[in-house]
């Protein structure tokens, strides 16, 4: 082969491969440039989020594709200046587009936690053949509630009253920040050493995420007031049930000697009119015996016991005179 026709050849391949490398390199660019140019987009639950597009009226769009994990919808111009025409192409997002006319931004409202992910809008303009890509991230996050603060881990030693506090929210969610004020900490725990002099003082937790933030706030004098008085209410209740014991010891007693003495005196008074019925004038009685006899049957039982009986002196001689007894009948010897 001649010279000549190898250099020409050699010249030939180099240029081939050079325009290879340069349109590697420009494809290369232009993914790195898609990929690197994320537009962050947070949107709050329930509410509107925009991706900003701000195309120029001059651009004269001719199509705009958005999708991200599908496809969302298609966008071309409205005619005569109307308003863009968008087309749905999935379920998820019906009735929730609407993009503006004069700078094709695209508005997606009643955002679900769903939505978050990754969108990319194609453009194709009349002015280049060349298709653009923007690229945006979106982020659902929920409004923030008033958070909650609780207290653990008290002790006290020496006047001083150590506390943790844990701040929270009601819901776990994603990019929550916590901090705390005066002492400009992060994290939702705080501990700290409360002592008499710093008691007027407030702690403050604030949650914050990309979308809201709120706070709450416990006082010092709230933290350790349990603590503070736990001994005092202790001692109390120690006071309160020894002298309820003391006065059971003094009083019940009291009450079971009051009650047997009262017993005692019934049974005194009892036994006392017992006597005094039947022993009305004792000097008299012991002068006065008489012997009597009653007659029992012996073939039934025996009756109610009417033996103690007064028996007046006139009567002495007829009973002194009955000196036979029936047959059948047995007699008693009673003394009254």
């Amino acid at each position: 082969m001649p010279c000549c026709v190898q250099k020409f050849t050699v010249k030939k391949m180099a240029r081939h491969h050079l325009w290879i490398l340069l349109f590697c390199l420009q494809t290369c660019l232009e993914a790195a440039g898609s990929d690197t140019d994320i537009f962050i987009v947070n949107g709050i639950l329930g509410e509107s989020a925009t991706f900003p597009l701000n195309i120029q009226p001059s651009q004269k769009v001719t199509i705009i594709s958005w999708h991200s994990k599908t496809s969302v919808a298609f966008i071309t111009p409205g005619n005569f200046g109307e308003e863009p025409i968008v087309t749905i192409t999935h379920q998820n997002y019906q009735e929730r587009i609407r993009v503006s006319g004069q700078n094709y931004n695209l508005e997606l409202r009643n955002l679900r936690i769903e939505d978050s992910g990754i969108y990319k809008a194609d453009i194709n303009v009349e002015t280049s053949k060349m298709t653009t890509t923007r690229s945006y991230n979106l982020q659902v996050y929920r409004r923030l509630g008033k958070p909650k603060i609780t207290q653990s881990f008290v002790t006290s030693v020496n006047s001083t009253c150590n506390v943790t506090l844990t701040c929270s929210v009601d819901k776990e969610e994603k990019n929550v920040t916590y901090s705390w004020s005066p002492y400009r900490e992060e994290g939702n725990v705080l501990q700290i050493f409360q002592t008499p002099d710093n008691q007027e003082e407030a702690y403050t937790c604030t949650v914050r995420n990309p979308v809201s933030n709120n706070s709450d706030s416990i006082s010092g004098q709230q933290l350790c007031a349990d603590i503070t008085m736990s001994p005092h209410i202790h001692r109390t209740g120690l006071m309160s049930g020894l002298a309820v014991l003391s006065l059971l010891i003094i009083i019940l007693p009291s009450v079971v000697l009051f009650l047997l003495c009262k017993r005692g005196e019934g049974m005194i008074f009892s036994q006392g009119s017992f006597l005094k019925h039947f022993s009305k004038n004792p000097d008299a009685s012991s002068k006065k015996t008489i012997y009597t006899y009653i007659t029992v049957s012996r073939n039934t039982q025996p009756a109610e016991s009417r033996i103690y009986d007064e028996i007046p002196q006139s009567k002495m001689e007829k009973t002194s005179t009955q000196n036979s007894k029936p047959l059948g009948t047995s007699s008693y010897e009673i003394v009254i």
